[in-house]
């Protein structure tokens, strides 16, 4: 990749020197080629602060200098670890091997001994910003495709949380919980795993895949889902499908969050005693993530209004819980939840019923 003249031309080269003379022949050597964005530093403790000050493509150095030498301005720059760090191009009277492998080894990219010629200093000087300046532009490409590749992650993750939203809000319009349920129901999920010490990435997880528990309830009968009064054994039977049917819908993807809501949509109406549907699982058989939504299913549904009931006091409500320990819910889990239960309770002012 060869770079334009313009682009070159406005390179930022640092010049290390301690002798003023050797800087004004380098500025004007370097300005009749054509390069105008120059820095001459003659006290080599300020050269990080002046690499610092903006983006550099090329230093000029020198080895013999009071306060610090070329070797341990080197070693300054290299404790920056900047993944662009530019290229040394040491100047030096000093034109020994063993002074051009130590310049080498110590990060130098080129070595040129004074006196110099000017036509090869200009060579050399060309020769590493086109090198630098490439790599500069291919790192630059870099950045802009990972940030294109950031957003359309981005994009298609909350497309995903979109159709996830619209599944809950489907199974929503076949039942008489309400929306407000859902959002109780998954906030109150998230802050459950995040008091048991799960990340963020895993509560938003459970945030996200939650509302989609009682997805199965779309392939139930309306004259069993809507009936006002106690269902049959045969209906029972049937309701009790809508766990399998919401498996079903979410099954097959490879996706964590769609996983995520198969587990519970399976699970969340298993009992720790073994005695919840539709597997019998017991105890830790049943994922942990069906045994968070069962507690905050049930907590939230005895203490909301319902068409064919009245909410709980919330005293009522923890009360039952607590009964249920060790029977219903896994025990563990319940006192995690008492423990968070003012939280639990601001959410559910905060997405109580209009």
């Amino acid at each position: 990749m060869i770079v334009s003249d313009k682009i070159a031309h406005n390179s930022r080269i640092l010049m290390v020197d301690d002798e003023p003379v050797n800087l004004k022949l380098l500025d004007k050597m370097l300005r009749a080629e054509g390069y105008t964005n120059l820095v001459s530093i003659s006290d080599p403790r300020t050269v990080l602060e002046s690499y610092g000050a903006a983006p550099t493509d090329l230093i000029l150095l020198d080895i013999n200098m009071p306060f610090l030498n070329g070797y341990e301005v080197m070693a300054q720059l290299k404790t920056l670890n900047d993944p662009l760090l530019p290229p040394i191009l040491v100047l030096t009277a000093q034109g020994s091997r063993d002074f051009l492998m130590r310049a080498l080894n110590e990060g130098a990219r080129d070595f040129l001994s004074k006196p110099f010629d000017r036509y090869e200093l200009m060579a050399r000087v060309r020769n590493l910003l086109d090198a630098h300046l490439a790599l500069r532009l291919t790192f630059d490409q870099k950045g802009v495709l990972e940030e294109r590749v950031r957003i359309r992650t981005a994009e298609v993750v909350q497309s995903r949380l979109e159709i996830v939203q619209r599944l809950g809000r489907a199974s929503e319009y076949r039942d008489n919980e309400t929306g407000r349920h859902i959002l109780r129901m998954s906030h109150c999920a998230a802050l459950l795993a995040k008091q048991i010490g799960w990340s963020q990435e895993q509560c938003d997880l459970m945030l996200y895949a939650s509302p989609m528990h009682d997805l199965g309830k779309i392939g139930i009968s309306d004259t069993i889902l809507l009936k006002p009064a106690r269902l049959t054994d045969d209906e029972r039977t049937i309701m009790e499908t809508h766990t399998l049917i919401g498996a079903d819908i979410l099954s097959g993807s490879s996706n964590e969050l769609l996983e995520t809501a198969r587990v519970i949509a399976l699970t969340h109406h298993e009992k720790w005693d073994g005695s919840g549907y539709p597997g019998k699982l017991a105890g830790t058989e049943i994922p942990i993530e069906g045994r968070i939504a069962a507690i905050v299913d049930v907590f939230d549904a005895l203490t909301s209004k319902r068409p064919y009931k009245k909410a709980w006091p919330i005293e009522d409500a923890v009360a039952d819980m607590r009964e249920q320990s060790g029977r219903h819910f896994d025990p563990e889990l319940v006192e995690q939840f008492l423990t968070i239960l003012p939280g639990v309770i601001k959410i559910g002012k905060c997405f109580s019923e209009p």
